[in-house]
Formats: C-alpha cells, sequence, structure tokens
C-alpha cells in the first residue's frame, strides 16, 4: 500500500540528490568559529523584515552582519507563505499602502511572471504571489549583490550561559553557540521569536493581555467564539458521551477560565505547504514513522456528522497552492505550541517535528485512509490528486523547514500598541508612523477544549465592521531606554496580542524592516539612542526612499 512507482521513486531520489547539492552550496560568509566580526549594523535574524534591514543599511552606506539561525534568507516568505495577503479580501484593497523596498520586491515577483504592466495588474491578488524559490532567489541576489552585507547562515545564540554582552544600556556583542562574536554599535532583533530581545534584557511578554490592562475587548480568553468554530457537533470523548473515557487527540482538557482575563496561550502555528498537482513535479503523501491513524479520529467524526474538510487548491504561480489552516478543523495545532517561544533549540525543535509528524500523516490519511473515502469520496479523491512539489524546499524533501510561528515574544517597552489603534472610530492617533498596518486584528485559535460536551476552539478574532488601517509607531520598535539603547525590533514590536494580529504579516514585516534599518543607521550617523532619532529626520528618509507613512481606505 504504501510502495512507490519508479517514477515516484526517481523523483524523491532526484530531490534528495539535490538536497545535498544545495546544502553544500551554502554559507557563503561562513567564519572560522574563533571569528570576532564588528560591523556597523549587527542584525540577528534573516527574516524578510532582516533582509530589508540589512538592504537598507547598506544602501545608507553602513556595514551589516546578517545572521540567520537556519541555512535560509526569507522566514515565511520563503517557507510556503507566497499568498501574501495582499489584495485577498473582496471587503479591502490594501496594496496603496506597501511601498518601498517591500513594493520593490512584489515589482520583482511579477516581473518573474511576466506581468510586464505592475501597474495595471496591481489590484489582482494573484499578481502579489510567488512560489517560496522564487522569493529565496530574490532575497539572496539582493544580500549576495552588497559587499557591505555578509551574510552568516547557520549561527544561533549561545544557549549555554551569557549570549550578550552589555556595557551599561548597550549592547556590545552577541555570542553564537558555535563560538562567533559580533560586535556593532546597533543591534536588531528581526526573528519571529525575539531571542536577541530577551538575551539582552528586555521585557517581553507570552500569550494574551487581559482586557483590563489596556482597555481592550478583543484579548485575553475568549468567552464566546462562533468564528471558525466547528460547524458540526463532534463528541470529543474516547468513548462517545462517557467523559471518563479521556479525550481523543487535539482536544486539550482543560476549564474555559474567566472571559477576559490573561494567559500563557498563544495562536496556532501550522505549515504553509506548497503542494502540486503536476505528477512530473511530486513527491506523494507518505505517512511519518510510527504513523497512527488513530491521530486522526476527530476528523472522522467531523466527517460522520457531515462536516465538509478543507481541501488544497491553486493559490500561487504554476498551478501550486500555498496551504494554509484557518479553518474550524484543518492541520492548524490548536494547543500545540505553548512551549514554543520560550523553549530551548530542542524544545522548539520538538515541537516542530511534533507539528511536521501529524501534519504528513494528517494529508496521507486524508488521501488514502479507506474509512475517509466511505465517508467522502470526492474529498478523498481532490486529496490524492496534489503532492509536495519537487522543486520547493530541495534540502528537506519537499517539506518547508520552518512552520508558521504566528506569534511568540513581544516587546514591552514605554509603548504599546493596542486595541485602540486598530478601531475604525476614535483610534490612538500616531504622530510618528513608519509603516501602515491595513489588516484586521487577525489571531487565530489557541487551543481546543470540551464545551457543553462538544469539542470546541477557543481564541480566533478576526475582522468585523470596527476596524481601520493604523500607522505603526516608531516608539513600538524601541525598548525601554533603561533597558537598551542601541539595539530595535520590526518583528516582535510593542504591541498587545489583539493588535499583534493586525501586524504580522510578511509585507508589514518588510516595511518595518526597511524602516528600523534606517532608524538605526540615524542612530549610527548621531552616535545617540535610538529613542532619540529625529523623528522628522527619521520621516524625510522614509518618504524619500517610497515608504508609505499615511493611512489610505
Amino acid at each position: 500500500m504504501h510502495a512507490l512507482s519508479l517514477r515516484q521513486t526517481m523523483l524523491l531520489t532526484k530531490s534528495i540528490r539535490l538536497s545535498f547539492l544545495f546544502c553544500f552550496s551554502l554559507g557563503f560568509a561562513r567564519a572560522s568559529p574563533s571569528d570576532t566580526i564588528t560591523t556597523d549594523l549587527c542584525i540577528y535574524g534573516g527574516t524578510s523584515a532582516g533582509v530589508m534591514a540589512a538592504v537598507q543599511a547598506a544602501k545608507m552606506g553602513k556595514t551589516v552582519a546578517l545572521i540567520e539561525p537556519s541555512q535560509h534568507l526569507g522566514g515565511m516568505s520563503v517557507e510556503g507563505l507566497g499568498g501574501s495577503d495582499i489584495n485577498n479580501h473582496g471587503e479591502f484593497k490594501n496594496d496603496a499602502v506597501v511601498g518601498g523596498l517591500a513594493l520593490k520586491f512584489y515589482r520583482q515577483v511579477a516581473a518573474h511572471y511576466g506581468i510586464a504592466d505592475f501597474e495595471a495588474a496591481r489590484a489582482e491578488a494573484m499578481t502579489w504571489r510567488f512560489e517560496p524559490h522564487v522569493a529565496e532567489a530574490i532575497f539572496n541576489q539582493w544580500v549576495e549583490g552588497d559587499s557591505a552585507i555578509r551574510v552568516f547562515r547557520g549561527f544561533r545564540l549561545f544557549e549555554e550561559g551569557a549570549s550578550v554582552g552589555k556595557q551599561g544600556r548597550r549592547v556590545k556583542e552577541l555570542r553564537t553557540a558555535e563560538g562567533m562574536i559580533f560586535r556593532a554599535g546597533v543591534f536588531i532583533d528581526a526573528t519571529y521569536e525575539g531571542d536577541l530581545l530577551a538575551a539582552a534584557g528586555i521585557s517581553t511578554i507570552v500569550g494574551r493581555e487581559a482586557n483590563a490592562t489596556y482597555g481592550e475587548t478583543k484579548n485575553g480568553i475568549r468567552g464566546e467564539n462562533t468564528y471558525r468554530q466547528f460547524e458540526v457537533t463532534v463528541d470529543p470523548y474516547r468513548i462517545p458521551g462517557d467523559p471518563g473515557s479521556g479525550l481523543i487527540p487535539s482536544v486539550q482538557g482543560e476549564p474555559l477560565g474567566t472571559p477576559g482575563a490573561a494567559d500563557h496561550r498563544i495562536q496556532a502555528y501550522c505549515f504553509r505547504m506548497c503542494l502540486t498537482q503536476d505528477t512530473a513535479n511530486q513527491i506523494p503523501f507518505m505517512p511519518p514513522p510510527g504513523y497512527d491513524r488513530g491521530q486522526y479520529e476527530i476528523y472522522l467524526r467531523y466527517l460522520k456528522a457531515g462536516g465538509q474538510l478543507y481541501q488544497p487548491r491553486v493559490s500561487i504561480p504554476n498551478g501550486k497552492t500555498d496551504l494554509g489552516a484557518w479553518h474550524d478543523l484543518s492541520h492548524n495545532l490548536y494547543g500545540m505550541n505553548h512551549g514554543y517561544p520560550e523553549g530551548t533549540a530542542a524544545q522548539r525543535d520538538s515541537i516542530l517535528q511534533y507539528h511536521r509528524h501529524f501534519t504528513q500523516g494528517l494529508f496521507y490519511f486524508l488521501a488514502h485512509d479507506p474509512e475517509v473515502g466511505m465517508l467522502d469520496p470526492a474529498l478523498q479523491d481532490a486529496w490524492s490528486y496534489w503532492g509536495l512539489a519537487a522543486d520547493e524546499f530541495l534540502d528537506n524533501g519537499g517539506w518547508p523547514r520552518m512552520f508558521y510561528i504566528r506569534e511568540a515574544r513581544r516587546m514591552v517597552s514605554e509603548y504599546v500598541i493596542t486595541e485602540h489603534h486598530t478601531r475604525r472610530e476614535n483610534p490612538t492617533p500616531v504622530a510618528d508612523p513608519i509603516a501602515v498596518a491595513y489588516w484586521p486584528p487577525d489571531t487565530h485559535h489557541a487551543r481546543r477544549i470540551v464545551q457543553q460536551g462538544q469539542a470546541y476552539n477557543e481564541g480566533f478574532v478576526f475582522g468585523g465592521e470596527d476596524w481601520a488601517p493604523f500607522g505603526i509607531s516608531y516608539q513600538a520598535l524601541v525598548p525601554k531606554p533603561e533597558e537598551c539603547t542601541n539595539l530595535l525590533t520590526p518583528t516582535c514590536l510593542s504591541s498587545t496580542h489583539v493588535a499583534y494580529g493586525a501586524i504580522r504579516l510578511e509585507w508589514t514585516f518588510m516595511i518595518l524592516g526597511q524602516s528600523a534599518g534606517t532608524a538605526a543607521v540615524l542612530a549610527l550617523e548621531g552616535d545617540i539612542p535610538v529613542q532619540d532619532i529625529s523623528y522628522p529626520e527619521l520621516q524625510q528618509q522614509l518618504q524619500a526612499d517610497e515608504q508609505i507613512l499615511e493611512v489610505r481606505y
């Protein structure tokens, strides 16, 4: 039943062979473990924001060390999230606020796919979409083509002791697990996890604030969730109707708690899968080691109750899909990632591997399980045409190396972006915008529990009629001055859980990365704390670089 055809075996072998060749081609700026690297700016985290910050600083004449713990630059933009979330909702068009280097990136994407007149096509969602390998090629081209940027792949902050050296309130150097030391005048944390922030002793938070903390209404434990709630009734007990029999997999046995109260929980993670129906470029779904179909009992019960499960569809160029997970039941693993943000590298890898094995097994289950085929033959038929794209993620057998870290640590500074900034009526005014967030508060469910004897998803906030785009304040990128004066973050900025849900898009991170890079250069040139740079001067430079700072809707 699990045997591969000769053609499939040849494709898989080719993918593995390419994986080895690809790995040997990486690490073009590898230094020996005893090296000390000194640059004007040091960026930890080669996400899309980190790349933009590096390119901007280099453009302004500064030397940059860009450190990425993995072997790939671009973060989620090269790990399957090709959908971009630009102009993909009928209710609003948000492309007008994309400017600067981010717009240059998307123009290059469009040109790659033969879109000659970008302005004529910019209203269409597909204009902004791309395959992972295309995004990675663009990011690599940008940094490799600039001698002022030195890229260090495969270097991670030291975990066994102090990884950040400070002199007073300034970070002087960071140390990696490989023994490298990086020194700079200004540092940027462009990770999704906020690892450099934490190592530098900067205040951070993980989880949901209480509504009472900032006078919000959408934060904390959700008393009632209708959005992406189960569309059918699903019994959560191993023996249906018997609470004493225990819970089926993916359901957590914990009470709802007090609505509006704070907790440690974060929205779910998932893999953004790049799948294809092209049999000449396809690696078939295979079961993971130790495959246990019992892990997917909830999906069978969902189908038996009359529910319709999700299935892939073409959503990015060349007939591929950027398969996300936002449904009531999908490969979003609600409640399975709460230990990730502050976990060790080993703990994080364990959580990632759990998600991968579960997701790999789920896709195989939907495409091949006989009971699924009996319950919904159309569903199984649809899944059976899809497989992993053999020309993506060459060093990982067609599987993304990173899953979608929708939130982790968030900095807590003197200025905190809250739900009040996102409101259409009487929003909090922003005097120093460096980007525009044009997306509704969007936080996925944080857990799956039992309510009134049924499986119940808790935590989703999305959309509504009460939100509007808003300017992102520069103050949210800088720490409290008593904690650090030469570090910024464009990715883990000071924001509440619900407000972060309106910011956490890749294109927004790109814009924030460029703005952070600009601010870092101004702090270097003025030899001043990042908190003290002149906003009019920053604004002038951002506008000269075609950044969009006004809210347009």
